[in-house]
């Protein structure tokens, strides 16, 4: 495939095709290390993508090489081709521009982001699946425009250098540096996320280019029909599945602190409480009965709404699907995940001045969107590690938010079945449970 890009390369600059010194750039690879063969997502289509393991995928980043990178198909449901930003050669940003026609971004880990001081391009991210944009720049040296692919290349380069500080571009330019989440794949199952986890399994620096593919008409090409554009130009492909799959075999970002016994009004729990190694908070699963983990585990996944949970705020339904799903595991047996995740990842100062917006006319989502947050920030990474260190694969999920059965799918769960939560609307939160059913899409 370098060989062709090479050639639509010197097609296009009239100049003589360059020499790849892909052995002396690569990358030592680390220590293998034996995991299970990872599921990957169904691409449904008459064409679909072929997956390939992992270490294949990671040895074609190694020698400088485009990979497809895909998302699951009830996300973005779309690929990406990605290199490492040390290998952003204008053949192959030429080639990202020729073939895939998407946006061509720089996904950077986070402390690569900080080192160099690009502040961000929205102080309140509302884009909705919170991708991460930085200011643009371009190279100081070495650049004219900075539009061309060989001097997007220089600034790529120049972003993967170790070396770089902020004085060496300049604002804004034309190259989009996209800021990962902490916690890589495990908090945020998106490209960005992917391309940079994906180059510190490599062994590379950690800052990388992806670009989603369009198809002729404009319309974004899907996972079941790529097939043909990754024979014709010999691409391996994996999913972020295999790369989440891959991160939770080898490393653990929860730590189980303690086990206790919790009786309830409603029964009694074994309480596990773990510390995130992520967002540094402590979550709990309250453990009801014996798991199976060949079976499927009834689960509530209950993200924390101190008004509702605690003060039995009639605002919103919370606390009543709380305690219906802590009833119904201690009659059957199951798990419920309680997550530090007040007022749908906004924090409950936020939250309140969402309430203060609400009483003046506005919905739950517009009152997000007015403070600058999106609809809902929650993210399922951590949750789904705790839930697997319990030996659960499979739920029987009790929610009324579809949504959240993608979150954690998305991180190598399986829910069998969605299970709503019918609480009996009442004039104080009806107009909040409407909204939900309407515009959040919820089970009501």
């Amino acid at each position: 495939m370098n060989s062709f890009i090479c050639e639509c390369d010197a097609a296009v600059s009239g100049e003589p095709m360059p020499e790849f010194a892909e052995e002396e750039q690569q990358a030592p690879a680390p220590a293998p290390v034996e995991i299970p063969a990872p599921a990957v997502p169904v691409a449904d289509g008459t064409d679909p993508i072929i997956y390939h393991p992992l270490d294949e995928v990671l040895c074609d980043l190694r020698m400088g090489k485009l990979i497809l990178m895909t998302d699951d198909p009830h996300r973005e449901n779309e690929a990406d081709l990605v290199c490492a930003g040390q290998f952003a050669t204008p053949q192959n940003i030429n080639f990202m521009a020729t073939h895939a026609r998407g946006l061509i971004c720089v996904p950077m880990a986070p402390e690569k982001v900080d080192s160099l001081g690009l502040p961000m391009q929205a102080q309140h991210n509302t884009e909705k699946l919170h991708t991460a944009f930085t200011v643009s720049v371009d190279a100081k040296e070495g650049t004219t425009t900075g539009i061309s692919a060989f001097e997007r290349s220089v600034t790529t380069m120049k972003l993967a250098d170790p070396k770089a500080t902020l004085d060496d571009f300049v604002q804004p330019g034309h190259c989009f540096p996209l800021r990962a989440v902490e916690g890589g794949v495990i908090r945020r199952a998106g490209h960005t996320e992917g391309t940079v986890d994906m180059l510190r399994i490599a062994g590379l620096e950690p800052v990388g280019v992806c670009c989603e593919i369009m198809k002729e008409d404009g319309t974004m090409a899907r996972l079941g029909e790529l097939g043909e554009f990754q024979r014709k130009f010999g691409l391996k492909a994996c999913s972020l599945a295999q790369i989440i799959e891959h991160r939770q075999h080898t490393e653990k970002l929860i730590i189980k602190e303690e086990v206790v016994k919790l009786p309830t009004d409603f029964g009694e729990f074994t309480c596990h409480s773990y510390h995130s190694k992520v967002d540094g908070q402590t979550h709990l699963a309250l453990v009801h009965g014996e798991i199976n983990p060949a079976e499927p585990v009834l689960c509530r996944v209950h993200s924390e709404c101190l008004t509702g949970d605690v003060f039995g705020s009639r605002r919103c339904d919370c606390g009543s699907q709380l305690h219906t799903a802590m009833r119904r595991i201690a009659q059957e047996g199951g798990v419920l995940l309680y997550l530090r995740q007040e007022g749908r990842g906004i924090g409950l100062s936020a939250k309140l001045h969402a309430y203060k917006l609400q009483e003046q006319g506005l919905d739950t989502v517009d009152a997000n969107i007015e403070l600058g947050f999106a609809p809902d920030l929650r993210d399922y990474g951590v949750g789904a590690q705790i839930l697997r260190d319990l030996g659960i694969t499979k739920l029987r999920l009790l929610t009324n938010n579809p949504k959240k059965i993608v979150g954690l799918a998305g991180h190598g769960l399986e829910v069998v079945e969605q299970m709503p939560i019918n609480i009996p609307a009442h004039k104080d939160n009806k107009a909040y449970l409407d909204t939900k059913r309407d515009r959040m899409g919820h089970l009501i």
